[in-house]
């Protein structure tokens, strides 16, 4: 049977709908996420927090003209189903399918690929003042809607403190739903939290200030008192306040779930002139209770079988992930050296640092979507004597690049960055894939880099790395974990690990693909071909001793490699085997090439990169036949 939802090809058609119809089309759109739930890890609680949002905003503006940002882009899959691609809603976070965040290959309503927090005001207001600048004779409304997790960014207080100085007329809309992806921390929250419980702020507003105004001040000591009055009147006003000092109108807080309400305020937002904040408040998870209840979980939970409403199942996986590892190794370190502290921003769950939190709170920081404070509280703390752990997402931590330079490798502190989801990881796509990682850290002075080869190495590396005197960096991917066989080596400065000789060629495995490294080379030894394996462990400090001689002694030497391939470790072995006189040639990079790779299960990605075992053994097949024409037959018994 036909739905309403079927029947939206454009936000055109919903137009005539009337609110009865728009309640009606918010219910099947909450159906929809929840079959898509069902099906495939997606955002969820965000996505059913903002479809009244979405409505509004789409009966109330047009986006064939004007513009729409949003931040972050985990909550846009309602914005997707009215926007032309509910048909394929089907195809969310796979490959070939629609994007998890907003795409503009996708659709002119998406205008930016947003995966990141905190930079939608400012590319807003750049819209405006470019659009002004390009079509001074037409006018566009310009909107960015701002998740309260996001809102703590510093790039959004910079955006809003230009904002209100250039008066341009600009709609910023604060989704405020209590929530970052863990619930929000900071003096931000509070302010917000506070405004929540507080009257219609603007009706309120004008009620003082007619008030006020009527208040003659009338010299010392009396107008020195009525001042204080004034003042104190201005800060029971809250947040609101501040946002007009920052050359904001402030609205709200507005009823989020409530299309009627939305409309009525966003018709009045768009006569006033400059730049108005709009105070939504919605609930994350709205209309399906085990979401409402915990909305931490089903950020993106695991698929599950529901009824009327409730959790019937969960289809849980039994493998332990390589971040569960890192996170048991913090608790031991934290256990038995009281200078550890652990630091994550808004991403505690991600990094399943829950139980850290909860054993260590006095020891444990989430400075929120503020990967630049982190990493520069982390050299504050360090320079205090402690050994912070500064566990963020590889992909977020570039946020903060300038600080990791000035404050922690310029410093030689002794801070620790664990990278969570290093490399390819799958269904996020290209904004979260934290595959520039290797590059950005290897040309910092002081700084060590490490990666994994497999479980054993992880916690092997973060005890190494607590107790050395300077940076280190150990980026681990958003896999199951896996462990080859052997007596665990102790991890020291610059040294790899030899796994199997090879007189045909090597293999050097930089990071958690060593694994499949091990299968390339022992399908090729079933083929007479005998290739070794080593263990790069370090990406800085390089293993010279072990790598140049293989580059040496070898026909040839691949390196592998899950990150970007322009200045990762292949470049660095290249760079070592020049600067020590040896043929290059030999040495043959596999990775990740100058693109942007696409969404997809991991996998997937893998084997079409060429760094899954096939791909792997492929490469080292045609390097071995090119080396060696008369490949070994097998030997074949006569009948």
């Amino acid at each position: 049977m036909d739905t309403l939802l079927s029947t939206i090809n454009s936000p055109q058609d919903l137009r005539g709908l009337s609110h009865k119809q728009l309640a009606q089309l918010a219910g099947e759109m909450r159906e929809a996420l929840c079959r898509l739930a069902s099906a495939r890890t997606a955002h969820f609680a965000s996505n059913l927090g903002v479809i009244e949002l979405s409505l509004a905003l789409h009966t109330s503006f047009d986006f064939s003209r004007d513009r729409l940002i949003w931040d972050t882009g985990h909550q846009v899959y309602p914005h997707k189903m009215l926007t032309g691609r509910y048909d394929e809603f089907s195809t969310m976070r796979t490959k070939g399918g629609l994007m998890g965040y907003p795409n503009p290959a996708e659709s002119d309503y998406d205008l930016f690929m947003t995966g990141h927090a905190g930079c939608s005001v400012g590319t807003a207001l750049g819209l405006k003042c470019g659009d002004e600048l390009v079509r001074p004779d037409e006018e566009r409304h310009v909107v960015a809607v701002v998740g309260d997790g996001a809102f703590a960014s510093g790039a959004i207080f910079e955006a809003i403190n230009n904002a209100g100085g250039l008066k341009k007329n600009l709609t910023v809309i604060l989704n405020d739903n209590k929530m970052s992806i863990c619930p929000r921390t900071g003096g931000m929250a509070d302010s917000l939290d506070r405004l929540r419980m507080t009257s219609f702020y603007t009706g309120l507003k004008a009620e003082v200030q007619h008030v006020l105004n009527k208040v003659p001040l009338i010299g010392d000591p009396v107008e020195h008192f009525l001042s204080q009055v004034k003042d104190a009147v201005k800060a029971g006003l809250l947040g609101g306040m501040f946002f007009d000092e920052l050359g904001f109108r402030y609205i709200g807080p507005v009823d989020g779930h409530n299309i009627r309400q939305l409309q009525q305020y966003m018709a009045m937002v768009r006569k006033f002139e400059g730049p108005v904040l709009l105070h939504v408040v919605t609930e994350k998870g709205h209309g399906f209770k085990p979401a409402a209840e915990d909305p931490a979980s089903f950020h993106t939970p695991a698929p599950f079988v529901h009824e009327n409403g409730s959790i019937v199942s969960f289809k849980k996986s039994s493998s332990r992930p390589y971040t569960l590892i890192a996170r048991e190794a913090i608790l031991r370190q934290m256990r038995s050296n009281r200078r550890v502290v652990a630091i994550t921003a808004a991403m505690c769950q991600g990094t399943m640092l829950e139980p850290v939190r909860d054993e260590f709170p006095e020891r444990f920081f989430d400075v929120g979507i503020c990967e630049s404070h982190a990493v520069a509280f982390a050299a504050g703390l360090a320079k205090a004597g402690l050994r912070p752990i500064v566990n963020i997402y590889s992909t977020f931590l570039q946020r903060s690049y300038d600080q990791i330079f000035q404050e922690v490798a310029l410093q030689d502190l002794p801070v620790t960055l664990l990278l969570d989801r290093a490399g390819v990881v799958g269904p996020d796509g290209p904004t979260h894939h934290g595959v520039f990682d290797l590059t950005y850290l290897r040309p910092l002075p002081n700084m060590v880099v490490m990666a994994p080869g497999d479980e054993l190495d992880l916690a092997l590396m973060l005890d190494f790395a607590l107790s050395h005197d300077g940076p280190a960096a150990v980026r681990y991917p958003k896999a199951a974990a896996e462990t080859i066989e052997r007596p665990a080596a102790p991890v020291e400065l610059g040294t790899a690990e030899v796994l199997r000789e090879g007189a045909d060629g090597v293999i050097v495995a930089c990071g958690t693909l060593l694994c499949r490294c091990v299968e390339a080379a022992e399908q090729l030894a079933d083929e007479g071909f005998q290739i070794g394996v080593i263990n790069a462990r370090f990406v800085k400090p390089l293993d010279r001793e072990t790598i140049l001689r293989a580059v040496r002694e070898c026909p040839f030497v691949v390196t592998v490699e899950e990150g970007q391939l322009m200045g990762g470790f292949g470049s660095a072995v290249l760079e070592m085997a020049s600067e020590a006189g040896l043929d290059t040639g030999k040495v043959h990079r596999l990775g990740i090439p100058d693109q942007f790779v696409e969404h997809g299960d991991r996998e997937e990605l893998l084997a079409d990169l060429g760094v899954d075992s096939q791909g792997i053994a492929e490469t080292c097949r045609q390097l071995a036949d090119s080396y060696a024409p008369m490949k070994p037959q097998p030997v074949v018994a006569p009948p």
